[in-house]
């Protein structure tokens, strides 16, 4: 599993939202942070290099994206070494599933599981 070096702190603002919001209680919470925590020692997480960076700057250009999420895409198409069909991306962002599957990359359908 590869992911964008922020990776895990977007993922606790979400859950955090959703624990002041009541959809979270703190028990669960609790509980889906250890299993973040726990899928984050296997994650291979990508850096912001120069070539993350123009890449986002393209994309910003060609798709709808916010820049995080641009970035989270740059990042994708330069771990899979310009062969997006070897990847496939989890997103709930609408935005970012559209600007993937142009890009190339298998979505996965998370509806399904």
């Amino acid at each position: 599993m590869v992911v964008w070096w922020t990776t895990a702190v977007e993922c606790v603002s979400a859950i955090a939202r959703r624990e002041r919001e009541g959809m979270l209680t703190r028990q669960s919470t609790a509980e889906v942070l250890e299993r973040m925590d726990a899928l984050a020692t296997a994650w291979h997480e990508m850096q912001p290099v120069p070539s993350v960076r123009r890449t986002a700057r393209r994309l910003l250009r060609v798709h709808q994206l916010r820049a995080a999420d641009s970035l989270q895409l740059a990042a994708a198409i330069i771990a899979s070494e310009a062969h997006p069909e070897s990847l496939e991306i989890v997103s709930l962002d609408d935005r970012l599933i559209d600007a993937a599957r142009r890009e190339g990359f298998p979505v996965a359908d998370l509806a399904a599981g």
